[in-house]
C-alpha cells in the first residue's frame, strides 16, 4: 500500500506544485509539503483497498503542520487529475480558513461550498470547554468515604477496639 501511496503523492506533487516535497509518515502514510504556498496534502490508509484518506492543512512558521482542515476519503484508482481536482478544492477550504472572516471576503453569505462529488468530507470543528469544573466530583468523595471507611474497619481489628 505504501508503494501506490508514494507513487501516487509523488504524481499529484508534480501536477499540484512545482516546489515540493514528498516523505512518510510515522502512520505509514505519506505527505506533500508545499512551502511556497504553506501548505500540506497527505495520504494515508484506510484498511480499504484502493482508499486513502486525503487531509490538507497549513505550514506554520518554523516548519510545524497545523491540524488538518478537512478529510476526505479518496479513491486511489481515480486518474490524478481528478485526485487534484479534489486536493485544489480542499486547498483552497484551507484557505478560505486562515482568512479573517470579513466582510470583504467573497461570496454569498450563508452559502457553504459544495463538497466533491463521489467523496466523504468531513471538517474538523474545534472542541468545546468541558463544562464540569475541576473540583472533586460526588463520585470521587464516595469512593473516597468507602476507601476511608474500609481503613478505619482493617486498623479497629488490627489494633483492636476499645476495652483489649
Amino acid at each position: 500500500m505504501y508503494a501506490q501511496l508514494r507513487e501516487t503523492a509523488s504524481e499529484l506533487a508534480g501536477v499540484l506544485w512545482r516546489e515540493h516535497t514528498v516523505y512518510r509518515e510515522r502512520g505509514g502514510g505519506v505527505v506533500i509539503r508545499g512551502e511556497h504556498v504553506r501548505r500540506w496534502i497527505s495520504l494515508a490508509p484506510t484498511g480499504g483497498r484502493d482508499r486513502a484518506l486525503m487531509r490538507a492543512g497549513r505550514l506554520l512558521d518554523g516548519g510545524t503542520t497545523a491540524p488538518a482542515r478537512t478529510e476526505v476519503v479518496v479513491d486511489l484508482t481515480a486518474p490524478v487529475s481528478e485526485l487534484a481536482t479534489v486536493c485544489r478544492r480542499m486547498l483552497a477550504e484551507v484557505a478560505a480558513a486562515a482568512e479573517p472572516a470579513g466582510p470583504s471576503r467573497a461570496g454569498r453569505p450563508g452559502k457553504a461550498p459544495k463538497a466533491p462529488k463521489a467523496s466523504k468530507v468531513r471538517k474538523r470543528t474545534p472542541r468545546a470547554p468541558r463544562a464540569g469544573s475541576r473540583h472533586t466530583g460526588a463520585g470521587s468523595w464516595v469512593v473516597l468515604v468507602l476507601v476511608g471507611t474500609a481503613v478505619a474497619a482493617w486498623a479497629y481489628t488490627v489494633f483492636g477496639g476499645a476495652g483489649s
